[in-house]
């Protein structure tokens, strides 16, 4: 995965995770195409007299006949005046449907004017519409050889639909046998339909240059919380033969790319995406962000706007393309063996890898047969037992720094107007006794890339969306229990009982491990026992507004953190036969590697170039 920028959501995640792990480490020291033919010709039954079920009959315009009228649309639209002059010329709809997908396609401008997932609903139960009430539009801008400008979403086209309803002709007409063609062909129980633009007989019509595709939507609200859905957003698309790109989440962005696979409208859990076959040389993107207001009960999250510029093959239109309107599964993108699960924002680098090959797979088996909610408790679960090891490690060498406090706190008083000599005493207790503060370093570190992609993983999870668990009606989405006459900045206006129940386990859990036994904070050193009182508040209040189920994996986590501390220290650890350990230690002659050595000898030069210059 390339050119990945970090979001708030990132930001905010690795925080926490930071915050967390700081305050563990510094308790350790104490990323050639074959072009297909869709539609041929002879897989079109032509059946203009069969009127397609809910289209729109026209009244009958100018006859084809009338030679006045021809001119007069001639005059102004020159040679595709002729279509104005047809029985199409008024606007009319024609419907494509399969199992999951239906598709409501007008004759003006040859494009789909409603888009609506057949299988899924909105979080007030409303169904699921891409497109609606003229939210998108695809238009095609070029310029003729007599120099007049043409917008085809102006245009009449004239439909023909295949009789058994599957696939649909769009041609705006220069004359009987020469056209432009939109080529629209649905397939049964799929989200991906066949999308073509192509012409016949107008290379002696249009100009070679200045033809844009213009394809725009205004992403509409599917979500609670238009805030959460909305930093999940953006414009993300395929380019120079697999790497992968996005606009991000500033009030309005634009891109530049070149050698495009595919682009995609990408909403949180639903997604528009344009594949072309042959690649794109060029296109330009503009988001422009909606939501300015978080209080404000906004429609639309974010306007899309993608142009590309086409170049014509022989004179004439030749582009082969795919259109995919459905969920952001990444399981369901993965089947079509395109690229286009890279719209799923997993992560980046081993994060990405992580969840995509061992934390995905496992969720999608648990939650096969269990709840959703009871499947984050079980995947939680196991991550903590597969990291038992690790951390176990972590909490032994906690244990023997804890052993030999008294002893460092001996030699931070004996040297303590001596800084170097206070450090070489310090190393060599170490040294001795087989411990070192950064031995619980790694440990931790280790669980870094689990902790965050995990923490990408729950936003992403498609399989959690309108899925309840105790409180929670939807684990994609904030519970809630209480709602707020006001709003809150950062916080909302309602309270969730997850982030709360997190942010105490987190809290008694950074408390049970501190205790009473935290050390002043070193000069230059942050202050941990703040940052033990932060993180639990960042959870509170960030977390609020985030998916329930992310909560519920912290709560579960930070619950099960705490059981193996308290077995580990009260039946696995004895402090008693680490001290004795340390003690043998101590007694063995303890042979320095060569870097320890190096290091010893470097302290005593300095040391004595000090006193040298007293």
């Amino acid at each position: 995965m390339d050119n990945k920028k970090f979001d708030l959501n990132s930001l905010i995640g690795f925080f926490l995770i930071g915050a967390v792990l700081l305050w563990m480490l510094y308790y350790n020291q104490d990323e050639t195409t074959e072009v297909k033919e869709v539609g041929t010709p002879e897989k079109q039954e032509s059946v203009e007299a069969v009127t397609p079920q809910n289209e729109i009959i026209p009244n009958t315009p100018t006859s084809a006949n009338d030679s006045l009228g021809i001119a007069q649309a001639k005059e102004k639209l020159g040679a595709f005046g002729y279509s104005s002059t047809l029985p199409s010329a008024k606007e009319n709809i024609t419907t494509l449907e399969n199992e999951v997908l239906a598709l409501k396609i007008s004759n003006k401008g040859g494009q789909i004017v409603e888009a609506k997932l057949k299988q899924f609903k909105t979080y007030d139960s409303l169904p699921i519409y891409i497109i609606k009430d003229g939210n998108g539009s695809l238009n095609l801008n070029f310029t003729t050889q007599d120099n007049r400008s043409i917008a085809t979403e102006d245009m009449f086209f004239e439909p023909s639909i295949s009789e058994d309803g599957s696939s649909l002709s769009m041609k705006l007409k220069v004359s009987e046998n020469d056209y432009l063609e939109y080529y629209y062909e649905l397939k049964p129980d799929d989200y991906m339909f066949d999308f073509a633009i192509r012409s016949n007989g107008l290379s002696d019509v249009i100009q070679k240059g200045n033809i844009q595709l213009d394809w725009k939507l205004k992403a509409y609200r599917h979500a609670k919380s238009i805030s959460y859905e909305n930093k999940y957003t953006e414009i993300k698309w395929e380019y120079e033969d697999g790497k992968d790109d996005y606009t991000g989440q500033g009030d309005t962005a634009e891109e530049n790319s070149k050698q495009i696979s595919w682009i995609a409208f990408k909403q949180h859990f639903f997604n528009s995406i344009l594949l072309t076959d042959a690649p794109f040389e060029s296109a330009k993107f503009v988001s422009k962000n909606l939501v300015q207001d978080e209080e404000v009960d906004t429609t639309f999250t974010k306007e899309f706007w993608a142009s590309v510029p086409l170049q014509l093959k022989g004179g004439e239109f030749n582009e082969t393309m795919d259109w995919y309107y459905g969920p952001t599964d990444f399981k369901v993108l993965k089947s079509y063996d395109r690229n286009i699960e890279e719209v799923v924002p997993l992560g980046w680098g081993i994060f990405g890898w992580i969840n995509q090959y061992f934390i995905m797979p496992f969720f999608n088996l648990l939650s096969g047969f269990l709840p959703a909610g009871i499947a984050i408790i079980f995947l939680t679960i196991s991550v903590k037992l597969l990291l038992s090891p690790v951390q176990y490690k972590q909490y032994v060498s906690q244990a023997k720094m804890k052993v030999l406090k008294p002893e460092i706190n001996e030699l931070n008083e004996k040297y303590k107007d001596n800084a170097m000599k206070k450090q070489q005493e310090t190393m060599k207790l170490y040294s001795k006794a087989g411990a070192s503060p950064m031995a619980g370093c790694l440990p931790a570190l280790m669980q870094i890339p689990v902790f965050y992609a995990l923490f990408n993983f729950f936003p992403s999870a498609f399989g959690i969306r309108q899925k309840g668990f105790l409180w929670a009606d939807d684990l994609s989405s904030y519970d809630v229990i209480a709602e707020l006459p006001f709003n809150i900045p950062f916080y909302g206006d309602h309270v969730s009982l997850f982030p709360i129940l997190a942010s105490i386990a987190i809290f008694i859990y950074m408390t049970m491990t501190t205790g009473q036994s935290m050390q002043q904070s070193q000069p230059g050193m942050p202050n941990m026992k703040f940052i033990m009182y932060l993180s639990p508040l960042f959870m509170l209040v960030f977390f609020n507004n985030f998916a329930s189920g992310l909560s519920l994996y912290y709560l579960t986590s930070n619950l099960i953190t705490i059981g193996i501390m308290l077995v580990i220290k009260n039946f696995i650890i004895d402090e008693d036969r680490i001290h004795a350990k340390i003690q043998e230690n101590k007694k063995k002659p303890k042979k320095q590697n060569k870097f320890s050595r190096k290091m010893q000898e470097m302290m005593e030069q300095a040391e004595e170039q000090k006193k040298a210059k007293k």
